[in-house]
């Protein structure tokens, strides 16, 4: 292929890892003249969140294909004089407007504003310190909670160009060469295939309003299993509150081309289908174009486009005429709906649990599973016989004891709780 052409990236995948909260301390009063100082531990800082950002001026994930793993920083441990310990610093991650993260789960964030944020994992909250445990039957404690852990996830992040207007055709059909004649845009224009590998994105002004004009990788035949660039093509499409379908008014076969491509994109997603579109018969500076036209037009409309319109995207012929019905087309589709992000968008969350918790029996052995209670474990200090106590009152309130005697736990079998194996007693 002539020439060279930077490399463009809408697919990643990321691992996303939130602060841990700090630990609380134990500490105790130590003031001159005050013998018998009490409880002053401070409670730990939350950890820092992860987020995504907005930012117009980026186009592609690429950076994403070097730079995987991004983590906030963590809590700062508490402070005597109950001072609190020092939040975490959050990692915000820059992403190109129309970048869609997706966990396991489905769509978590939708990203299509300029300056946008979504957190797409909290950081965990700090343990507490010594002096939220006094009471007046123990008034110096000697026991804190360790912070919450951080959430962890992979994200697979797509990016999908924002644009009013999707141009759609085969490789060679004239859409950058349309692109540039609409909008001061200057796509790659040339006479081979797949001259356009990434999208290209132009403003086009009609009576001082403004549009955006996005010429993305030509449609094969195949395209939605994969073939040629198809899939960049149709998931970048997606995003165009209409279509411009063009096709060569001097190939083979005109009619054919719009077919294939009409069929290619109800495959992928039948609400393609759905989108406004007009049709456009190019090239129509050459003899060939201009015998078949008029046949050509009435081909198209019998076939499903709105409106039909010839041009010459080289000369110029018929452009002006294309962009006013764009824009009247445009405010009609205004006029009626206003545009909507992707559907089922939300601010990450981990999974909610039927319940704090889960027996599993496991021969001799059992497993318990649940956020809830997996976090008070994590968060227990075991180091100390307070801690310890804290933590079987903790699991006592939740049920768990009297779940576990249920499945038939026995002294000395083993109980694993997330990171954590008990010792029944």
């Amino acid at each position: 292929m002539p020439g060279s052409v930077e490399r463009f990236a809408d697919e990643a995948r990321i691992l996303v890892k939130s602060g841990n909260g700090g630990n609380g301390i134990v500490s105790f009063r130590h003031e001159k003249f005050v013998p018998f100082g009490g409880p002053d531990g401070g409670d730990g800082g939350r950890g820092g969140d992860v987020i995504l950002r907005g930012q117009r001026n980026l186009d592609s994930l690429e950076r994403f294909q070097h730079e995987a793993a991004f983590r906030a920083d963590n809590g700062g441990s508490g402070k005597p004089s109950k001072q609190h310990g020092k939040r975490g610093a959050d990692i915000v991650i820059e992403v190109p407007l129309g970048t869609i993260a997706y966990d396991d789960s489905g769509i978590v964030a939708d990203v299509i504003e300029d300056g946008e944020t979504v957190h797409v994992a909290r950081g965990g909250k700090g343990g507490i310190g010594n002096v939220h445990f006094a009471t007046s039957t123990n008034r110096a404690p000697r026991m804190a909670r360790k912070g919450e852990p951080g959430e962890e996830c992979w994200l697979r992040l797509e990016l999908r160009t924002i644009g009013d207007v999707g141009i759609a055709g085969e490789p060679n059909a004239g859409k950058s060469s349309l692109l540039a004649a609409m909008t001061a845009a200057l796509p790659a224009v040339g006479d081979y295939p797949f001259t356009t590998l990434a999208p290209n994105l132009g403003v086009a002004v009609v009576a001082d309003l403004p549009f955006v004009v996005v010429d993305i990788p030509g449609l094969i035949e195949g395209a939605h299993t994969g073939r040629g660039l198809g899939l960049q093509f149709l998931r970048h499409i997606s995003r165009a509150r209409m279509l411009v379908h063009i096709v060569d008014a001097a190939g083979p076969d005109p009619v054919g081309s719009y077919r294939m491509i009409r069929s290619e994109m109800e495959q992928y997603d039948p609400a393609l289908l759905d989108k406004p579109t007009l049709a456009v018969a190019n090239k129509l500076d050459l003899d060939e174009a201009k015998r078949v036209w008029p046949t050509l037009r009435r081909a198209l409309r019998e076939h499903g486009a709105d409106e039909v319109y010839g041009v010459s995207a080289l000369t110029g012929e018929g452009v002006t005429e294309l962009q006013i019905a764009i824009r009247r087309r445009l405010d009609a589709i205004a006029a009626v709906k206003p545009v909507s992000p992707v559907a089922e968008v939300r601010t990450y969350r981990l999974a909610p649990d039927d319940g704090p918790f889960t027996v599993h029996r496991k021969g001799d052995w059992f497993e318990v599973t649940g956020r809830e209670t997996e976090k008070i474990v994590s968060m227990a200090n075991m180091e100390t016989s307070e801690g310890i106590d804290d933590l079987q009152r903790q699991l006592e309130r939740l049920g768990l004891f009297k779940e576990l005697e249920r499945a038939g736990v026995k002294p000395g079998d083993s109980v694993r709780i997330g990171a954590f194996e008990l010792e029944w007693t």
